[in-house]
């Protein structure tokens, strides 16, 4: 524990929840990073990007694994197949052999796992026994490994507390499952990242798993009323009904909170056993942090504190959406030959460049589309319906994007900050659709303000979809070139009127300094 040697580590899952938050972590005890990744452009404008090396790969290939794990001392494996549909397992199976295989040809010194807390019985969730069955196969690896089991993990923009967060939020009176009684043992998620740290430099006789969970064991439904009183709620009233299945509970979840059905559930499943620590043997070998481990009210307490500083480091809303596009949009000129549909609009504005920039960045989320919002609110409804992500899923940050972000129902493609941005839709369309925004200077001092909506539909039923909504293409769409320019416009008046007054404020200091001096 007391090993301060820079080591050569390669982390998986870095543009995940945990993985995201984990590099800077590393980078600060001095080690040199690698990060392997299916999409290196989603760390464009991530602050660490410049620190660390990116490698393109995918842990189903054996030779970009094989390749990424040369010369590395410390191998993270910190991804996971939940919220995806298909043989899962088999996928997770292949990944965790394709890493222990890898690792003991490039003879890495040591492997962390993060996986998940589970009760021991032959009965568990699909997403919780592929998780167990991981750890064992890199246990069996013959690379001393450490596999963490944790069990909720409370955070900014973690899906456990968005979920909980969310429920509380829009729930007076809670109708839920029997689960709602079960204990878990909530875990901070300075504290996962505290033992991922710590784990790096353990010796080389420890091989096994270890259980990780804070100091409170609650039943979910004291979670939610510890929850409420953070947040300045009533406590909630919560009535466990029989009936409600862990596939009804699941869809309920979908409908009322921003987690898409692919997410709830997984989350749901496992939340059907006691979910707790089975021993403590992590103290003999981590000692808790100083100050000692965070109390669930307190990692509550801390998730809002950072959104509401619009600090979210990293959030459940940013890990890929099952059955959402992740191709990017094609050059114009490769679409000769394809059908393509477009909607274009122009405005020009007395805005300045800057002024229009910052409200094409800031849209979305708590700021809203700009026109006609009970129109996209029934879109993100009918999304949800159908088992898609939503409108509610919000954004990261305020005012600021970044590749990759989520952002509603839209994930950030492309952004050259002060003058583009592309977003990629991940509703449930039968075609693929991105959405464009510009902010061009004029001569003038103002500026153009360019919209472009382009759909490449999927057979008969892209196309009937693309004339069905043309109607609504003219107000929704003219709408967010009118409304946007106007409130860029709105921002540069405000600030002439504040520069104005500014001089007359400096003119008056300088007459009465003149008249002192007289």
């Amino acid at each position: 524990m007391t090993d301060t040697t820079a080591l050569r580590i390669l982390v998986t899952g870095a543009t995940g929840y945990i993985g995201g938050r984990l590099v800077p972590k590393l980078l600060e005890a001095g080690h040199e990073v690698r990060v392997l990744v299916r999409s290196p452009q989603k760390l464009l404008d991530v602050p660490w990007a410049h620190d660390v090396e990116i490698v393109e790969g995918d842990l189903g290939d054996r030779a970009s694994v094989a390749a990424a794990s040369a010369g590395i001392d410390v191998f993270y494996y910190l991804v996971h197949s939940m919220g995806a549909t298909g043989d899962f397992e088999q996928t997770e199976r292949t990944a965790a052999r394709n890493v222990a295989a890898a690792a003991a040809e490039a003879q890495v010194s040591r492997i962390v796992y993060l996986g998940g807390l589970h009760p021991d019985s032959p009965t568990l969730s699909p997403h919780l026994r592929s998780r167990a069955e991981v750890g064992r196969i890199l246990l069996a690896s013959g690379v001393p490994t450490v596999a963490f089991q944790a069990g909720v993990v409370i955070g900014s923009g973690s899906t456990s507390f968005e979920m909980i967060r969310h429920l509380t939020d829009v729930l007076p009176y809670m109708p839920a499952p029997r689960w709602v009684r079960n204990f878990i043992q909530p875990i901070a998620v300075r504290d996962v990242l505290y033992y991922l740290v710590a784990a790096a430099v353990l010796p080389a006789e420890v091989n096994r798993t270890f259980d990780i969970g804070g100091p409170d064991v609650l039943r979910y439904g004291q979670m939610m009323n510890g929850y409420a009183v953070e947040a300045g709620l009533h406590q909630r009233p919560i009535a466990p009904l029989p009936v409600l299945t862990p596939w009804l509970a699941s869809q309920w979840v979908n409908l009322v909170t921003p987690i898409p059905r692919s997410l709830a559930v997984p989350i749901i499943a496992s939340l059907q056993y006691d979910c707790v620590m089975h021993d403590h043997d992590i103290d003999a070998v981590i000692p808790p942090p100083e100050g000692g481990l965070t109390t669930y009210r307190r990692a509550v307490r801390l998730a809002l504190g950072r959104m509401r500083d619009g600090d979210v480091e990293t959030s459940w809303q940013n890990a890929a959406t099952e059955g959402a596009s992740s191709n990017p949009l094609p050059s114009d000129p490769d679409w000769a030959g394809h059908l393509v549909y477009t909607d274009i609009k122009e405005k020009s504005t007395s805005a300045k460049p800057a002024d229009l920039w910052r409200v094409i960045e800031s849209i979305g989320g708590e700021n809203g589309w700009y026109s006609f919002p009970l129109a996209w609110a029934v879109r993100g409804w009918m999304d949800k319906v159908v088992g898609g992500v939503g409108l509610r899923r919000g954004r990261r940050h305020p005012d600021r994007l970044q590749t990759g972000d989520v952002l509603d129902f839209w994930r950030v493609e492309r952004i050259d900050r002060g003058s583009f941005l592309r977003l990629r839709a991940e509703m449930r369309v039968p075609g693929r659709a991105w959405l464009e925004m510009r902010a061009e200077p004029t001569a003038d001092g103002g500026s153009i303000y360019r919209q472009r909506a382009v759909f490449f539909p999927r057979g008969l039923g892209g196309r009937l979809y693309w004339f069905s909504i043309l109607p609504f293409h003219g107000v929704i769409f003219s709408g967010m070139a009118n409304r946007i320019t106007a409130a860029a416009e709105t921002e540069t008046e405000a600030a002439a009127v504040d520069a104005d007054a500014d001089a007359v404020v400096a003119a008056a200091e300088a007459v009465a300094a003149e008249a002192a001096r007289s």
